[in-house]
């Protein structure tokens, strides 16, 4: 796709990965999904309080093509998750999903046929924000380990053999209805 593909895997394209990772980090632009209470917490960073600004991303996109950080914020019905998954398609890549406050994360207390059982069901999801709704400083919270994330990502062959391992120590994993302990 880029120079990160063409590059072979070594020393340049590991310094590359760091100056890559810190400028992404740098310039993230949410596009915002607010469908619930949780909305709310969410404008609420953007105002002088907590000033989202002073970590570049004062801009909220209203078009997901100018985005690359999704943030689910509130329960999502059976017949909004099409549209999530459309606008998450249409962000560019490389794109980042926060599923922010229980209702995103899990479903919540609406455990009926109407709710999505959590974002991860559509999209795929990078940081999840627990509460009900979470505060403003847990959502800045969960962006700065998003940008932790984002600085640590590999590109061209570095990401593939990462992608490679984390599938087989997936595949290596116990399987949970063998688990003991607290869980049966």
């Amino acid at each position: 796709m880029g120079i990160e593909e063409k590059l072979p895997a070594g020393i340049i394209l590991g310094q590359v990965e760091q100056l890559v990772g810190l400028v992404r980090k740098a310039s993230v632009w949410p596009a915002t999904f607010g469908l619930a209470c949780c909305a709310i917490e969410m404008m609420a960073v953007g105002g002088p309080k907590y000033d989202i600004a002073r970590f570049g991303m004062e801009r909220f996109s209203a078009s997901p093509r100018q985005a690359d950080l999704m943030i689910v914020a509130g329960r999502v019905s059976q017949k909004m998750a099409p549209v999530v998954r459309q606008v998450y398609d249409q962000m560019p890549n490389p794109k980042w999903v926060i599923a922010m406050g229980v209702c995103a994360s899990s479903g919540g207390m609406f455990n009926n046929y109407a709710i999505v059982q959590g974002v991860d069901h559509i999209v795929p999801v990078d940081v999840y924000l627990p509460g009900c709704p979470p505060r403003p400083e847990m959502l800045l919270d969960a962006i700065l380990k998003l940008h932790d994330q984002i600085k640590g990502e590999k590109m061209g062959a570095h990401k593939r053999a990462a992608e490679v391992e984390a599938e087989e120590k997936a595949l290596a994993a116990t399987p949970t209805i063998q688990l003991k302990g607290a869980l049966r």
